[in-house]
């Protein structure tokens, strides 16, 4: 028979469970609710400098097509990449609100680069493609955070794939040939679907380094854009099977 103490115990270990439950919870919705946001911020942009004069901003166009960046879209290119870096060597010593705004400067820029897809594609494959993107990724993300597999060993062979699959796209554009251009978007849905899935579980675990600390949201934002990336990824590269160019 359980004394006093032992139930006291018992009582005490059961309210720590359902404390760290409800902050892992809480901490889980964060990082989807700045992705869902990000995704939404890009969407506007995207739309904003597709369908009005910003486009010659960043794009040089001719007869409705995109035929070059400007020196604005030259630098809207490449410093999402610049701000990542910049927000996961240098942001554990930046403010939350700091953060939050390197976050939201990252998917504003990155809906600039968006914009061509709404240039090249129908708005219905678009908008199909979109949906079958957010089941897939919330399918794929479900899973990753149920599981009680350690995919922990996925990491290394993912990040080989990307670095293969970047290699293969140089090529492909140099070189281009139409085997490749087929086989390139299958390995590159497979890899952002297996990152989907690894991201999720990692943002999980890496809850417990970071709870009720200061670097908890520099790592809430972290996982938002490591999700919102591999999302766009599968999006784009699901778009070239499924998309009707205009």
């Amino acid at each position: 028979m359980a004394t006093e103490t032992d139930r006291r115990t018992m009582t005490g270990a059961g309210v720590e469970s359902a404390a760290i439950h409800e902050g892992l919870r809480t901490y889980m919705l964060r990082v989807y609710n700045y992705m869902a946001s990000g995704l939404l911020l890009s969407g506007i942009v995207a739309f904003a400098v597709a369908n009005s004069g910003l486009i010659n901003l960043f794009f040089r166009v001719e007869a409705g097509q995109i035929a070059g960046y400007t020196g604005l879209g030259m630098i809207s290119m490449f410093m999402p990449l610049g701000l990542i870096l910049f927000m996961s060597f240098a942001g554990h010593n930046r403010s939350a609100g700091t953060m939050q705004l390197l976050y939201w400067l990252f998917v504003g820029t990155m809906g600039v680069g968006l914009s061509t897809i709404l240039m090249t594609y129908t708005g219905v494959s678009v908008a199909r493609t979109f949906v079958i993107t957010a089941s897939a990724f919330a399918g794929l993300s479900l899973y990753g955070y149920t599981t009680k597999k350690d995919l922990s060993g996925m990491g290394t062979f993912l990040l080989m794939g990307l670095i293969g699959l970047v290699i293969a796209m140089v090529v492909n554009m140099i070189w281009p040939s139409g085997v490749m251009g087929f086989v390139i978007p299958v390995i590159g849905v497979l890899i952002f679907a297996g990152l989907t899935v690894y991201d999720t579980q990692r943002i999980k675990s890496g809850y417990f380094d970071v709870a009720g600390s200061s670097k908890e949201e520099h790592a809430a934002v972290m996982g938002a854009v490591a999700l919102y990336l591999n999302f766009i990824n599968l999006f784009q590269f699901l778009l070239m099977f499924l998309g009707n160019r205009d």
